[in-house]
């Protein structure tokens, strides 16, 4: 029996789940008295679940960076810069992938190594690329393909719109428009970027392939890497897997963000996820260990990528080998994850994400006024008291 065992866990996703798997198996000829064992939950559980219910379970937890403010304030989560050496923080900050490391900084502590880095991307089929008449670069581009494919059945236009994705994907526009959300202490977004904002994501579902507003990234990614009814979506969080020969039927490829008339790609939200640690474990210097033996390159461009993780190392991203089993994921998308919007992390923003996603989703799937649903946007983020925080 091993003298230590480590509880995590993670979603059930390849990309979340298979390569902390191999990770711990791997971690056995490092540290052979240690023993990880990894779980899973959904990825609606993975945004939404109570980290703090989580932590009382588990020693290891893969959260994503909104929960920042949140460790901070309550105590669940270790603060790993008491834990690590600070040459291993320093190469964490030294290698991050647009601002993945930092995300998880907040109130003067790391809360997480950010062991997965992903953003908002774009997705196409290259068998399908001369049948929509090339990528679409520009929004209006994106509009018009989504427009003139709109009920044809094939070789579509879609976007994840569940509420999380609706609110993501209003933010990555807004973003691109030049004005990034929840900036200032009293307004979500300005009232002509907001509108402008609305106006085009309502154009793209109303245009876009039925399913969209049920789908998520993986469930849209999946659809399109198994039928050839979508051939592009222009805002999703970026899963290297399906870029992969062999992961699904059809390979999927990735690239930035569609621009405003031509400019430069910006605008895509930060995603990813992060290795965290409970401060209910009985083995803090274990799992720290562990977590950063997860972080480090070698690793991460190792057993990481190769069990279907997608890194948040700089290193693995640059790694030829990586990205030459990824068809040039990580190359074709590192300067739109180094651009990347990163929203706001202190306590209380959850709650304002939840609900406002619900807003946004049920506004594209019934409609409505976009100045009634901007001023119930501003009243649930003022209601956070968001003034003056980190």
């Amino acid at each position: 029996m091993p003298a230590v065992e480590l509880r995590g866990v993670s979603w059930d996703h390849p990309r979340g789940h298979d390569c902390m798997v191999a990770t711990a198996e791997a971690y056995r000829a490092v540290a052979p008295d240690v023993r990880v064992v990894w779980e899973t939950r959904s990825l609606q559980d993975f945004a939404d679940f109570p980290v703090q219910t989580l932590a009382e379970r588990y020693d290891l937890l893969v959260i994503d960076h909104p929960f920042a403010g949140f460790a901070a304030a309550d105590g669940r989560l270790l603060p790993l810069d008491v834990y690590l050496d600070a040459a291993v923080l320093e190469d964490q900050a030294a290698n991050s992938v647009g601002p993945s490391h930092r995300s998880y900084h907040y109130g003067g502590h790391q809360w997480a190594l950010a062991t997965d880095a992903a953003g908002h991307v774009s997705a196409y089929r290259p068998d399908l690329i001369d049948e929509i008449g090339g990528v679409p670069r520009t929004w209006d581009e994106v509009l018009a393909l989504a427009e003139k494919r709109r009920g044809t059945g094939r070789a579509q236009v879609a976007n994840p719109l569940i509420p999380i994705d609706a609110l993501m994907s209003f933010c990555s526009i807004c973003a691109a428009l030049g004005q990034p959300p929840y900036q200032s202490p009293d307004r979500a977004v300005d009232r002509a970027t907001g509108r402008e904002a609305l106006g085009m994501l309502r154009a793209l579902a109303d245009a876009a392939h039925p399913a969209s507003l049920e789908r998520n990234p993986p469930r849209t990614l999946d659809l399109m890497s198994t039928t050839d009814e979508i051939a592009f979506a222009p805002l999703l969080f970026g899963y290297s897997n399906y870029a992969r020969p062999g992961f699904r039927p059809s390979l999927v490829r990735f690239s930035g963000v569609p621009t405003i008339g031509g400019g430069e790609s910006r605008g895509g939200i930060l995603g990813g996820a992060g290795v965290a640690i409970s401060s209910h474990t009985k083995h803090p210097e274990a799992a720290a260990a562990y977590a950063a033996y997860v972080a480090s390159p070698e690793v991460q461009r190792g057993v990481y990528f190769a069990a279907g993780g997608q890194p948040g190392h700089r290193v693995a991203w640059e790694d030829a080998a990586v990205n030459a089993a990824s068809s040039d994921f990580f190359a074709d998308t590192l300067a739109a994850l180094d651009r990347a919007y990163l929203r706001p992390r202190y306590l209380g923003f959850m709650e304002v994400q939840e609900r406002s996603g619900e807003l946004v989703h049920a506004w594209l799937a019934e409609g409505g006024s976009d100045s009634a649903l901007l001023d119930r946007l501003d009243e649930l983020y003022r209601e956070s008291e968001p003034g003056g925080k980190e």
